[in-house]
Formats: structure tokens, sequence, C-alpha cells
């Protein structure tokens, strides 16, 4: 099926930061390093002695930052050795003086325990999330098919795989069927509505024969989710493309979701698709919505992407001029045409608030 091309994005240690739970940079671990030598060379540099002992204070709690309880007890045991040895002269420390920085020293190593526990925690925590995670959402395969694919996953909550968008590609008896949607809400609190949806859809592949049918499925799987919850009101926007067996033409059904976007001989047009009420709130009494038929040539694409790109805005309130962009990409493959397109939007945008998913498919 060939490698994957969901692309998740930075390292989650880069997103994350040295301060929500990622390694710390190398400067962090440097410090106290530093700052223990920088005192030692000053004072033997010095020809008086340097009232700078208070300085060898801070070197045990910045060790907490980075190092583990024996390193952190190793600096501590030096920081005491620099205060007594008389070869430094720092201005005769007295017994109240070495008492507190030994005091701090043990301190910090015990901190440094728990951190290191902690820290094992977490990683074993998340190790265990990201695998639920990309269980719900699983990479893309090269093909499918007759059918390219690349896609692009942001989730928007911070130290997350999966928010509130979706997609998936899946052969079927009936041709290859992709699914691109946003749910309502953000973060882990939509993925179990994801979850949901993505199951219903990879059952309803295999049986239903047409996308409108699938829609249909998908509109029933969150209305019988939503009974079952006092007050709640699950809804999703989603679109359903099915290719034929050859990918020379693909039908597509749209329930109100931005509709997929042709790229064909240099130019973007978004696709005139008669968009239907969202899935959830009961297409059975509202209709299901027409899907369009689009011929397919080679070196077409269709370019699928989530409110989080359409409506990303600009620091002057400017939204993402998505389909004057996206020409200038058509060119790169699809996995490297996606990355582009998300540098792109974030240096008009900045941070983006929203999830935001983007899927490249194309006719081998």
């Amino acid at each position: 099926m060939g490698k994957a091309r969901v692309v998740r994005g930075p390292r989650d240690g880069e997103r994350r930061g040295w301060l929500h739970g990622a390694p710390p940079p190398g400067w962090v671990r440097v410090l106290p390093v530093a700052l223990l030598g920088g005192v030692c060379a000053a004072t033997l540099a010095s020809p008086d002695p340097l009232d700078i002992g208070f300085l060898l204070g801070a070197i045990p709690p910045l060790a907490v930052l980075s190092y583990g309880p024996a390193a952190t007890a190793v600096l501590g045991g030096l920081v005491v050795a620099v205060l007594v040895v008389p070869a430094f002269r720092l201005d005769d420390p007295g017994s109240t003086d070495l008492l507190t920085v030994g005091f701090v020293a043990a301190l910090s190593v015990l901190v440094s325990f728990v951190r290191s526990r902690r820290d094992a925690q977490l990683v074993t925590e998340r190790a265990v999330a990201e695998a639920a995670q990309r269980a719900v959402v699983p990479p893309l395969p090269e093909r499918v098919g007759a059918v390219r694919c690349a896609g692009l996953y942001r989730a928007a909550q911070r130290g997350t795989l999966v928010g509130g968008d979706f997609f998936d590609v899946r052969p079927s008896p009936h041709g290859v069927r992709a699914v691109m949607g946003d749910v309502q809400g953000h973060g882990l609190s939509a993925v179990a509505t994801v979850a949901s949806l993505l199951g219903a859809f990879r059952e309803a592949v295999l049986d239903q024969p047409d996308p409108e049918s699938v829609a249909s499925r998908l509109d029933r799987r969150l209305v019988v989710d939503s009974a079952d919850v006092p007050h709640a009101e699950l809804f999703a926007t989603a679109v359903l493309l099915e290719f034929t067996a050859d990918a020379h033409a693909v039908r597509i059904v749209v329930c109100g979701h931005p509709a997929p976007v042709l790229l064909r001989d240099g130019r973007a047009v978004e696709l005139d698709v008669t968009a239907g009420v969202p899935l959830g709130l009961g297409l059975a009494g509202a209709g299901v919505p027409r899907g369009l038929t689009v011929p397919l040539r080679p070196g077409d694409r269709l370019f699928l992407a989530s409110d989080g790109v359409s409506e990303a805005r600009g620091p002057s309130g400017a939204f993402y001029p998505l389909l004057d962009r996206l020409p200038a990409f058509a060119g790169d493959e699809p996995a490297v045409m996606v990355e582009r397109v998300w540098h792109d939007l974030t240096g008009h945008c900045g941070t983006v608030p929203d999830d935001v998913t983007m899927l490249v498919l194309s006719p081998v």
C-alpha cells in the first residue's frame, strides 16, 4: 500500500514546548554547569575575595529542571565543595550559609526524584494516548485503489493528535470512498464523536450503494448518539466522495462542509455542489443532499480542507485566500503540497486556533 502520507506536523515535543512536558532545550541543561564554572573562574581570576557565593545557591534548583536526582546530588555536592575550599576565597561563608545551601541541595535532589518519576509516568500515559488517538485516525496509505492520497492534520488542542476533524479513504465494492468532516466542538471532547462517525463510515462503505446512503448512515449514527445524552446536540459537517474503479469520475455529497476544490490546468475552482444540512440534524426529514458527479482527467487533483483553513483570518481580519494560493502548489507532490499550504497558511494567519485538516486526492 506504500508508506503513510498523513502529515501530523512537528514532533510532539516541539509543539508542546519544554514548559509543557517536552524535553528541556540544551541551554537549560548547560546553565547550572556554566554558572558553577563561571563562579569558580571569577573567584580564581580575581585578586580579591568575591562575595558571590549566593549565586551557587541557585545551581541545585536549576539542575532540577533537566537533571535526575543523581546528577542533581553531584552538582549540589560540588556547590558545597566550592563554598568550603579555601582556594576559591568566597568571603568565608558561615555555618548558616553552608547549612542553607546544603538544605537547598538536598531538597533539590528530592524534587528531582519526584519530577523524574512524574515525567516517566507522563511519558507512559502520553504513549498510550497517542496509540489510542492513532487508532481513531490512522495514517493514510499512499494509494487506495486508483486514487493517490495525502493528508495533513493539526489538532487545535495542544499536545493532542486528534481533535474535532476527521478524514478517511477506504476501498469498497463500489469504488474508492473518502470522507472529511468536522464535528461540533474541539479537542478531546470531540474525539468520541469522531470515533463513532469513522466507525459508521468504515462499515457503511462496504454495503451502502452510493455516497448519499453513506451520508444517511452517518446522520443516523449521530442522531442515535444524541438520543442517549440529555440535551446533546451532536452534529458534524462532512463531504463524502466516491471514485469510480478507474478514478475517471468522482461523485461528491456535501453536508454543510466546504466543497472540494478542483485543481486543473493551473487553476483552482471550488466545485458547485449543492450543500445539504450537517449530519446529525436529521437528513431523513430534510432530504438527503443531492450529489454531483465530476469527470476527472489525468493530473487533476481534489483538495479538501476543513473550515480551519477556509475561515482562517490574518492579523488584519482578512480570510486566507485559499483559491488564490493553491495554484502555486499544484505542481508539488501531494504530500509536499499539503505541507506547503500549511506553512503558507500559518505565514498568513500566524496562530490558527481551530483544527486544521487537508486532504489531497488524485487519479493515479
